[in-house]
């Protein structure tokens, strides 16, 4: 039976307008003739930067210079620009006095960090349901123990408080969690999280990849031991990332990277060697020269979040989940997948199946008849959604198979700049495409569906 006529998108005139972001009126060209503006829903992947960022960073490009140690007017202005944006990304974290901010290069690069900084015998766990940058640096370091997918955040928590009771022995631990599934979007019970690792003599770092785009990140108030976060997804792709949090650990480790900047002393030895004295603040694992530029984005990006207020960004981005959802809600053929319920709180992240479609086909029919710019694939975690549509978690075929019947999902995901026209051209373009059918022929082109220079299907 055709779906009816989709719904409008409607936002409360109380929610504010969408932030104004880089990018919002490219065109892109439609395989059936024609320009669109482009529909940017690929958020969770990479946010586009936010116009305040863009011109922050542009008014400070002129002016940078090397940082620490150089004594000419543009190398102190940067340094103090460097320094200061530490400063406020600690406050948006709103971390403890003595913590340590480092600047790395993203999620990936802070967790790998504080993988090499776990001391000995130190034991890892993790739940099958992170993405790869948290799941995978642990297994260079030492013991690692998987936690099975919950079904919900009580049991979530249950199951993180039975291991760590019953590990053997009972040395130093170490829990890595998520704020908000890159799948899924659901927010896990990070407070509670805490509070049964700190219970069973355990620290915990909080992957804010997905979180801290989306709802403030307390490292006092949810008592998390370190947090990561990207700039790339927090409205500054500018290649930085933030790992910030106790001191002690990061201090007793060797550098992350040995080189200029983490070295405080560097001397030779009567026996033809070399010692070294290295630092012992956040410098100690920013060896070699800053990203200034990325440093400086992040933190334009947090004081414009700030300013935005995080209650109501939530609220806009609450009305534009319900849309997709109440939009599609008379599609059987769609099916969101979640690991809570559908009820469960969520940020702007939505992953679902069309059946009698590859999700490759879909997403590319997406982009190339409607400019729409959605993910599909595996999402770098592999082993959750194999599990949410049921296949077997420890099968090792790659992301983006077109292949009929492949194990792949599509995501959409929006944020702080999301217009509400992309989502209601989002919602019509799904139903159109399950009633009408794709209006053009693709091809697959090393493991990617493309639209097919043919022509019309």
């Amino acid at each position: 039976m055709p779906a009816a006529a989709a719904p409008a998108v409607a936002v409360e005139p109380s929610v504010r307008a969408p932030l104004p972001v880089l990018g919002r009126d490219v065109a892109v060209p439609l395989v059936t003739g024609g320009e669109v503006t482009y529909a940017a829903l690929d958020y969770a992947a990479s946010a586009p930067a936010l116009q305040r960022v863009w011109d922050d960073v542009a008014a400070y490009a002129p002016y940078y210079g090397s940082v620490h140690r150089g004594a000419g007017y543009l190398s102190q202005l940067s340094t103090d620009l460097f320094e200061n944006a530490r400063r406020t990304v600690a406050g948006f974290l709103d971390c403890r006095a003595d913590d340590q901010l480092v600047f790395t290069r993203s999620t990936t690069d802070s967790l790998n960090l504080l993988a090499a900084a776990l001391p000995e015998g130190c034991e890892v766990f993790v739940f099958e349901t992170e993405h790869h940058a948290a799941l995978l640096p642990w297994r260079r370091a030492g013991r690692v123990t998987f936690l099975d997918a919950p079904d919900s955040p009580a049991q979530a928590v249950d199951a993180l408080e039975r291991a760590l009771a019953d590990r053997d022995p009972y040395g130093p631990a170490l829990v890595c969690v998520t704020g908000a599934s890159n799948v899924t979007g659901e927010l896990w019970p990070v407070r509670e999280l805490a509070a049964a690792a700190h219970a069973h003599g355990a620290r915990i770092v909080l992957d804010a990849a997905q979180l801290a785009p989306h709802r403030p990140v307390s490292v006092r108030d949810l008592d998390v031991d370190w947090v990561a976060f990207s700039g790339h997804k927090l409205y500054a792709p500018f290649g930085s990332g933030v790992l910030a949090g106790r001191a002690d650990w990061l201090r007793e480790a060797e550098p992350y990277l040995a080189g200029g900047g983490a070295s405080r002393t560097v001397a030779r030895r009567a026996d033809g060697g070399v010692d070294v004295g290295w630092h012992e603040t956040a410098a100690r694992h920013e060896a070699g020269s800053p990203n200034v530029i990325g440093a400086y984005a992040i933190a334009s990006a947090c004081k414009a979040l700030t300013e935005a207020g995080f209650d109501a960004l939530a609220e806009r981005e609450d009305a534009l989940v319900r849309a997709v959802r109440e939009g599609l809600a008379d599609v059987p053929q769609v099916r969101f997948l979640s690991l809570f319920g559908d009820d469960a709180p969520r940020v702007g992240v939505l992953s679902f199946v069309v059946d009698g479609w590859n999700s490759s086909h879909f997403a590319a029919a997406l982009s190339a008849e409607y400019g729409i710019g959605v993910r599909d694939g595996l999402f770098c975690a592999h082993p959750l959604v194999r599990r949410l549509l049921g296949g077997d978690t420890g099968a090792a075929g790659e992301c983006g198979a077109p292949e009929a019947g492949a194990l792949n999902a599509i995501r959409v995901s929006f944020g702080a700049g999301t217009p509400e026209e992309h989502v209601a051209r989002f919602v019509r373009a799904v139903r159109e495409l399950v009633r009408d059918g794709a209006r053009w022929k693709y091809r697959t082109v090393e493991g990617r569906c493309v639209p097919d220079p043919s022509g019309r299907a």
